[in-house]
């Protein structure tokens, strides 16, 4: 059967010449049984064959994958992904155009180098900061394969033919690809500290100075009285019984001055805020 071809294939591969003049002895001459499943229509025999075809070229697929190992990804999740890249190539790939290996080989490799630009970046960065990455990664690496030396900005700039602040952009990038634990010892002594010790936090007393310096005008305009109210409510923490009792007046008077005062003095910074930055019309 056609099926049991493919498999010995698999075992036996037949070397098959691809354009170049490059002869691999993963690469199985399956003409026939490509030529058999462009015919087929959808059912049990074509994808027994297409099963097959998976098999036979499974081995250059992993080769393929073992290129681009010690990047940070396991061979193995690597190799799922070439085999994704091999099932794609076998369902689109044309037999009258070509050595079906000329059409796997570049379908593979960009299905691996997709899965490095979109699932292992640790910190997300646009694909034109990713393209100049690349670029200045190969550049330094060619360089200094080249005199031995870790090159300048300016001679990876001129290697690449881009300009300074694409290369420096370039530079950060290869820093987003992986990123350190905040628990991270940024010491090796004894009182060693984590990264995460060295990150700021908001200071929230700022939001209180900043409410405090908005609110001054509009208290210094209210009356005498009104701002009595609320500094012995506010400021010496006195009951609005207490005050209602220290100004001769009923407590629930307290508490309509307290909120009438306070939505004053909050309507007029909120309406100074808005004066400073008007919306455009």
């Amino acid at each position: 059967m056609l099926v049991e071809t493919s498999a010995q294939a698999s075992s036996h591969p037949t070397r098959s010449r691809v354009s170049g003049g490059r002869v691999h002895d993963d690469a199985p001459d399956t003409g026939s049984d490509f030529a058999r499943l462009a015919a087929l229509p959808d059912g049990p025999e074509r994808e027994a064959i297409r099963d097959a075809l998976a098999k036979a070229w499974l081995p250059m697929a992993h080769r393929i994958a073992g290129r681009f190992r010690n990047r940070g990804e396991s061979l193995e999740d690597l190799r799922q992904v070439a085999a994704l890249g091999l099932v794609k190539a076998i369902d689109r790939y044309e037999p009258g155009r070509g050595a079906f290996e000329s059409y796997a080989v570049p379908t593979i490799t960009g299905e691996i180098k997709r899965h490095f630009r979109d699932r292992m970046w640790a910190l997300r960065v646009p694909r034109r900061v990713q393209d100049l990455r690349n670029k200045v990664r190969v550049a330094r690496r060619d360089l200094t394969a080249s005199d031995g030396s870790n090159p300048t900005v300016a001679q990876i700039a001129a290697h690449t033919g881009l300009t300074e602040d694409e290369v420096n952009t370039g530079l950060e990038a290869l820093d987003s690809f992986s990123t350190l634990s905040l628990d991270a010892e940024m010491s090796s002594s004894e009182d060693g500290f984590s990264l995460s010790d060295t990150i700021g936090e908001c200071d929230e007393a700022f939001d209180v100075v900043v409410d405090r310096e908005a609110a001054k005008e509009g208290l210094r305009r209210l009356p005498e009285r009104e701002r009595t109210i609320l500094y012995l409510r506010f400021f010496e923490d006195m009951t609005q019984s207490r005050i209602a009792d220290e100004l001769g007046i009923s407590q629930m008077h307290v508490s309509r001055l307290i909120s009438r005062c306070c939505a004053r003095v909050r309507d007029e910074v909120l309406g100074a805020d808005c004066d400073e930055h008007p919306q455009e019309g």
